[in-house]
């Protein structure tokens, strides 16, 4: 008859249980031989060492090795299960290695399309793109591929689902498809109402599985910081991507509109040595040893391009270093920006109110970007003429008569700026967009002509959008050389004869009454798109504390 020892202290494995390296529990030792003797470490005032253990203790015992023993046998019941599985799986794979893809001499050539091509009548096609969904099973297998114009429904049947490269097959791996288009089955959903039934395909590129999988880098909800990190790859998700398209169309919208206005493009520099819109948020450079800046507004150079070009605009990167982490301001953004000459303040707001409402139709119209829109926004209405106009001094009533504080929650003066929070909800509560007007010139710039009825305001203007707030900033220009060197002087400018010595020339050389305006392109498309924050309408936003990928 064996002998077991058991001791808190000891382990529960094969090979202990004598009395150096003894059990640790009583069943187990059980487990092990029904019929071994039991003795069981004991310390109290009458003994210290080894006792046989009690007939209430045995009892105990016996019952933790009935438990132990049927968990061993499930255990091992489950082990080969899953050793039956995994020959199995072993089986399916070697019989899916045997399965040798090849493409069928016989059939036509395959024509190379994209997918927005694709009809019916397209014949037999190679389309290549990235897998988007992936459905696997036995003798199918579901792919939705994109290629950047659309989304494609495939179906793989027979030895070309149960091939071992199909089985392997995972998502954001670049494969081309070779098939022909069909209409899709009766109660099936797809992009276009078609799918390709695939007679063969190759991998060009096998994306990663396991933990390097796409689906472990990108997960829905995620922390933003963390999806910002890996924007490269946030890029692919349908509502990224679909708001990046909106972005192309309305681009494209806006030039179309500009060219029917007939203005200019031009290209003003990045690196500038002048300020516009004041010192604190001028991003600084080492420009060959002199002092520069990226550029917060091409607006004055846009006015130098006037008497040479006429009516002009420009689209591309303005900078400000405002440490500002609100969801409508970035570090760098696309500014669209205009100006116009020999124009009132009147035909100004006009012009303004056509390039927003004709943008926003044109923009809708797009075959791509309109039906996004409708996906993203659906109850997006898009703005009709006139624009409610609306005078700053006005607004200021408007905001004491509705109890809307300022920032330091007294009731608004005359000559205080009106921040975002306020603005908002004025704009909200009044529902429609408006041309708030004729700010005072001390919150405003130093070329912003003043009102020749009252000289305290300036013609200036912002469009102000339900929902987003701000999105376009104008006013009409100081004409004569005396109100702009007020100006100069009022922002305590130095130097400027010498370093706005080119801007001051534009009064002196053939003055004209001017005005222009600037457009932020991420707020009209948080507009448009009904993103939360301007972050999702930049393709790698830059703000403060983020500058990368």
């Amino acid at each position: 008859m064996s002998t077991f020892y058991v001791k808190d202290t000891g382990v529960d494995e094969v090979g202990a249980g004598s009395e150096t390296k003894p059990f640790q529990t009583a069943a187990y030792a059980i487990y092990t031989d029904a019929s071994a003797k039991v003795l069981v470490y004991k310390e109290d005032e009458e003994t210290k060492g080894f006792v046989e253990i009690s007939s209430s203790a045995l009892k105990k015992a016996k019952k933790g090795a009935e438990g132990l023993k049927k968990k061993a046998e499930k255990a091992k019941l489950a082990a080969e299960q899953q050793a039956a599985r995994d020959a199995e799986e072993t089986a399916k794979r070697l019989e899916a290695m045997k399965i040798e893809i090849k493409e069928d001499a016989s059939l036509p050539e395959a024509k190379r399309s994209k997918i927005k091509d694709l009809s019916l009548d397209s014949g037999r096609v190679r389309v290549s793109g990235w897998i988007h969904r992936l459905r696997l099973h036995k003798d199918k297998a579901f792919l939705v591929i994109r290629d950047g114009t659309g989304f494609l429904q495939a179906v793989l049947s027979g030895d070309l689902a149960n091939a071992y490269q199909t089985q392997t097959l995972t998502l954001e791996s670049t494969v081309t498809l070779y098939g022909t288009i069909e209409k899709l089955p009766e109660n099936k959903t797809a992009a276009g109402g078609i799918e390709i039934v695939v007679d063969f395909y190759k991998v060009v590129g096998l994306a990663p599985s396991g933990d390097d999988a796409f689906s472990n880098k990108i997960q829905e909800n995620a922390d933003p910081s963390l999806l910002l990190d890996q924007r490269h790859l946030a890029l692919r998700g349908e509502t990224l991507a679909g708001v990046m398209k909106v972005r192309a169309a309305f681009l494209r919208a806006i030039r179309r509109v500009y060219d029917e206005e007939s203005l200019t493009e031009v290209t003003p520099p990045c690196m500038v040595q002048t300020q516009v819109e004041g010192g604190s948020t001028l991003f600084k450079l080492d420009y060959y040893g002199e002092e520069a800046y990226l550029t917060q507004s091409s607006q004055l150079y846009l006015e130098t391009c006037l008497p040479a070009l006429g009516d002009v605009y420009c689209i591309q990167e303005s900078f400000r270093a405002e440490k500002s982490h609100t969801r409508r301001h970035l570090s760098e953004y696309t500014h669209i920006e205009a100006e116009l000459a020999f124009l009132t303040f009147d035909d100004l707001l006009s012009h303004i109110e056509r390039v927003i409402t004709k943008t926003v139709q044109y923009t809708l119209e797009d075959p791509i970007a309109g039906p996004i829109i409708k996906q993203l926004n659906p109850d997006f209405q898009p703005p009709t003429l006139p624009f409610k106009r609306l005078a700053y001094a006005d607004a200021i009533t408007w905001l004491r008569e509705h109890g809307i504080k300022n920032e330091e929650d007294k009731e608004f003066e005359f000559g205080d700026d009106i921040a975002e929070a306020a603005e908002r909800k004025m704009t909200d509560t009044i529902g429609v967009p408006i041309l708030l007007t004729r700010f005072p010139a001390e919150i405003k710039s130093f070329y912003m002509k003043r009102c020749s009825d009252d000289r305290r305001v300036t013609e200036s203007v912002d469009v102000l959008m339900p929902t987003v707030g701000e999105i376009t900033g104008g006013s009409m220009r100081s004409e004569g050389l005396d109100e702009l060197i007020e100006g100069f002087k009022r922002e305590n400018i130095k130097d400027y004869e010498k370093a706005y010595y080119w801007f001051i020339d534009q009064r002196k050389y053939g003055t004209s009454p001017h005005g222009g305006y600037g457009l932020g392109t991420e707020r009209l498309l948080a507009w448009l798109c009904n993103r939360f924050t301007v972050r999702d309408c930049s393709l790698y936003p830059r703000f403060s504390g983020r500058c990368k990928p």
